[in-house]
């Protein structure tokens, strides 16, 4: 009978977890903002001021801070569940 040593979940790892997360960061935040962008476009229909690129990129960046990391933890558990950690 093996039995393994490791006692903590992969997705608790805080510090491989907050790397992947920065690897992350730039791919979903370029993400948020154009999803961001065409909702604003869909806005227009609704009588809703047009979402510029540019303020679209803006709010972008804090909202992909929060998108990468719910990223990494998805990432992380399709990691663990193939059996990669």
């Amino acid at each position: 009978m093996t039995t393994s040593s490791r006692t903590t979940p992969p997705a608790a790892i805080p510090g491989r977890l907050s790397r992947l997360g920065l690897l992350l960061y730039p791919f979903v935040t370029a993400a948020v903002a154009v999803n961001l962008f065409m909702l604003g476009l869909m806005g227009q229909a609704l009588g809703f001021a047009a979402l510029s690129p540019t303020a679209a990129l803006l709010w972008a960046l804090p909202l992909g801070l929060h998108a990468s990391v719910l990223a990494a933890r998805w990432v992380r558990s399709l990691i663990a569940e193939a059996g990669g950690i």
